[in-house]
């Protein structure tokens, strides 16, 4: 049987010509030193001691930068309310949410924000989500895809009858998180799992 003919106009296609502009970026620290203006998507990279890390930090020291532990988008506000691709003006929205994962990396007790870099790309709103989409395929991040939660915000007052996320168990110190309630699972046990995922991660690399 023949090959398909490349369509350069079919998603999966656009998808990875953005997520390629993404990996040419230079890589910064988190996060970047001077603002900007627009929306678009993120990696966020470590290299730092953290012990049950240590098969991703070394694909990431040397300036190698190449196992994302988290990827994700900052959309415009009108974004979230079907506004794809028309014309809403984003700010600094994706500076303002790489601030905010800077933010909660220095309130907790055992990660060192000196320990991440950042790539960052702005993007025309409508292809974010599936940039993201193929990134998170690509790469499987461990805070995407197993320890979930680092992306969150404080559920507000009345709110805090649910669950700890469970990188807020393994990462503790965001005094929000400090209100909601015991994950069921312990940090060792959660930290336990991250390992295997991360080293069956790395023997498919």
């Amino acid at each position: 049987m023949p090959d398909e003919p490349y369509n350069p106009l079919e998603k999966t296609n656009l998808g990875e010509s953005v997520t390629k502009a993404l990996l040419e970026r230079p890589v910064e620290p988190l996060p970047p030193l001077n603002s900007f203006t627009g929306a678009g998507i993120y990696a966020i990279y470590y290299a730092g001691p953290f012990s049950a890390y240590r098969e991703l930090a070394k694909n990431n020291r040397n300036d190698r930068w190449a196992a994302p532990i988290y990827v994700g988008k900052a959309v415009p506000p009108g974004a979230r309310k079907g506004g794809y691709g028309l014309g809403e003006t984003p700010g600094e929205v994706l500076f303002r949410r790489l601030r905010e994962h800077a933010e909660s990396i220095e309130q907790v007790e055992n990660l060192e924000l000196a320990d991440f870099r950042c790539r960052y790309l702005i993007v025309d709103d409508i292809w974010i989500p599936l940039g993201e989409s193929l990134l998170i395929t690509m790469f499987s991040p461990l805070w995407n895809q197993h320890l979930d939660g680092f992306g969150n915000h404080d559920p507000g007052k009345g709110r805090y009858n649910q669950q700890r996320s469970p990188w807020d168990t393994v990462h503790p110190g965001r005094s929000w998180a400090e209100r909601l309630q015991p994950n069921s699972r312990t940090a060792e046990q959660i930290t336990k799992d991250a390992v295997k995922f991360l080293s069956g991660s790395t023997s498919k690399s």
